[in-house]
């Protein structure tokens, strides 16, 4: 759940802004002396936030039209200045404009100026969460988001930024507890469809499935409705249920047209069922109209698993221009810059830039499984195992994890986790990427079937748990000083005395890191090399030490003794 809106309650009409995850402010200009505005977008955009509903576009932008010119007569009014910087921040996370971001910004602190926020601005507070959190500065929003709550615990539009911030910091348990408070103090179909992302991540699928169908029948307005739409048809997708993600995707498009996102959503699974055309067709569209890099690397993927490469090239190069110019408006691109150097350019750098990310705290399944497959494609399995685990650990049933990890376990001698998590990844959707899924196929005859006679010893697989102890501090980061973590190695940043610390990148060495390089190379131009037979696993390894990344073209793999591949992808 991406937007809501604007909302209205006491003495003067509150005009709220759920503005991408949740934003309440109160707008001056309509006091209970006063008459309620006639009809039209700025109203519907207050009355929709009432119940927490996202605005429609057109709303939105009289909103934003009706507030600047507010401010300009009222400089000083701190609540006016709130409202426009977390509609900035609604309009250019809905249409990908990273530009408005700095405009909120200013606005926000604006409002904070006039009124500090120890003070009681609350809504400037929130404001800068959802910011933060647009600008993928997680530590960030969490900071903003706890001091608004601290303020106003019972002021429910804090808690969807807070949920956000923990998500993004991989705190898993704490954005529970913040799901739980939200589920207190407000219901509708907005705060349903949080709470099936909640069930989604902890592998609950059907409760998922069912929290989604909720907020879709409970929706009130055409923007809510495609908004749950693409939710279900995101399930959908994630089920391996392409055709009727393309349903779900579809009747978001004919709801609201400008659901800019159900296009790339379609695309996808379009792609899925062979309709390659009608995919690319899609990605054209949500790209012209929502410039987002991922979606740049997702259509770029698609045309490479065609063999046209100079298309694909073209996307991967617009993909690096997107990331150079969201940056300079403050957003943090390294997540999706590192996919992309992790199979098209330099895994080392990809290494280097996600490093980045685990110090800053970003210590969630995305950046863990990014992280794995980065130092797996860098040659370095061993260390990339403990970042896998992070990832396929915290209960989200992802094909893309699981393929990442059985290769991982696959270059590591290890067949048997490998082979199923394999078969895990092709079950739980069979075409997850257009270049990975045949990939994962190819490994999964490869590995063929386990020997007869059932394995000679089971050891557990284990994981990391990613979320830092409940009572540490507010901004706490795990110490990174020692070397990766193992089962038997508990280290001072483990969430419990009984559970082991995630891995860090950083241990084994004092020496500073290089610098992430900010030029990729040509896709396609990482060496590759044939895969080698692996000897057979040795019975006792021991837990991985994550080293520095020295820069690297190569990728190094192993098979099984019986085969050798090249590793293309």
């Amino acid at each position: 759940m991406k937007s809501e809106t604007l909302k209205n309650a006491a003495v003067s009409t509150l005009v709220g802004a759920t503005l991408v995850t949740g934003v309440i402010v109160l707008a001056p200009g309509w006091g209970k002396d006063t008459p309620p505005p006639a009809p039209g977008p700025v109203a519907r955009a207050m009355t929709a936030a009432g119940s927490g509903a996202p605005a429609s576009l057109s709303d939105l932008d009289a909103l934003i039209r009706d507030r600047e010119r507010f401010v300009r007569d009222h400089p000083g009014d701190e609540e006016s200045w709130a409202v426009l910087g977390s509609a900035y921040v609604e309009r250019g996370t809905r249409l990908g404009d990273t530009a408005y971001y700095p405009k909120a910004e200013r606005a926000l602190k604006r409002s904070l100026r006039a009124v500090p926020a120890a003070k009681g601005n609350v809504a400037a507070l929130v404001g800068m969460a959802e910011l933060a959190n647009a600008r993928h500065d997680f530590a960030g929003a969490r900071g903003y988001a706890e001091s608004a709550r601290k303020q106003k615990p019972e002021r429910w539009a804090v808690y969807p930024a807070l949920i956000d911030a923990y998500n993004g910091l991989g705190r898993y348990a704490a954005a529970g507890k913040a799901m739980d408070k939200l589920l207190e103090l407000q219901t509708g179909p907005q705060v349903q469809g949080r709470e099936a992302r909640i069930y989604w991540n902890k592998g609950w699928r059907e409760d998922a499935a069912a929290l989604a169908y909720g907020a879709t029948a409970n929706s009130r307005t055409p923007t809510e409705k495609a908004v749950a739409l693409h939710r279900e048809g995101e399930l959908a997708w994630e089920r391996g249920e392409a055709e009727e993600a393309v349903e779900h995707f579809t009747k978001a498009l004919r709801t609201v047209p400008e659901s800019h996102r159900s296009l790339a959503g379609r695309a996808r699974a379009l792609a899925a069922l062979g309709r390659t055309d009608e995919a690319l067709d899609d990605y054209r569209s949500a790209l012209a109209k929502l410039p987002l890099p991922e979606y740049a690397l997702e259509a770029g993927e698609l045309y490479e698993s065609m063999g046209l490469n100079g298309d694909a090239a073209t996307l991967y190069e617009l993909l690096r221009k997107q990331v150079t110019r969201a940056g300079e408006h403050g957003v943090d691109g390294d997540l999706v810059l590192a996919r992309y150097e992790a199979d098209h350019g330099d895994p080392a750098a990809a290494v280097r830039r996600l490093q980045g990310e685990w110090r800053r705290g970003h210590r969630n399944v995305h950046v863990a499984d990014a992280m794995g497959w980065a130092l797996y494609r860098a040659g370095r399995p061993d260390d990339a195992l403990p970042f896998a685990k992070v990832a396929t650990g915290q209960g989200l049933r992802s094909a893309l994890f699981s393929y990442h990890l059985g290769e991982i376990e696959r270059a590591l001698g290890d067949y048997g986790p490998a082979r199923r998590h394999i078969d895990e990844a092709l079950r739980t959707n069979p075409h997850f990427s257009p270049l990975l899924a045949p990939k994962a196929r190819e490994a999964q005859d490869a590995l063929g079937e386990p020997a007869p006679g059932g394995p000679a010893d089971v050891v557990g697989d284990g994981y990391w748990p990613l979320d830092p102890p409940e009572d540490a501090p507010s901004g706490t980061v795990p110490p990174s000083a020692s070397p990766s973590p193992s089962p038997s190695s508990p280290s001072a940043s483990s969430p419990s005395p009984s559970a082991p610390a995630a891995p860090d990148p950083a241990a084994g060495s004092a020496a500073p890191l290089p610098a992430a390089s900010s030029a990729a190379p040509a896709p396609g131009t990482a060496a590759r090399t044939a895969v080698s037979p692996a000897p057979a696993p040795p019975a006792g390894r021991p837990a991985p030490q994550l080293r520095p990344v020295q820069r690297s073209t190569t990728t190094a793999t192993t098979a099984p003794p019986s085969t050798a591949m090249s590793e293309n992808g």
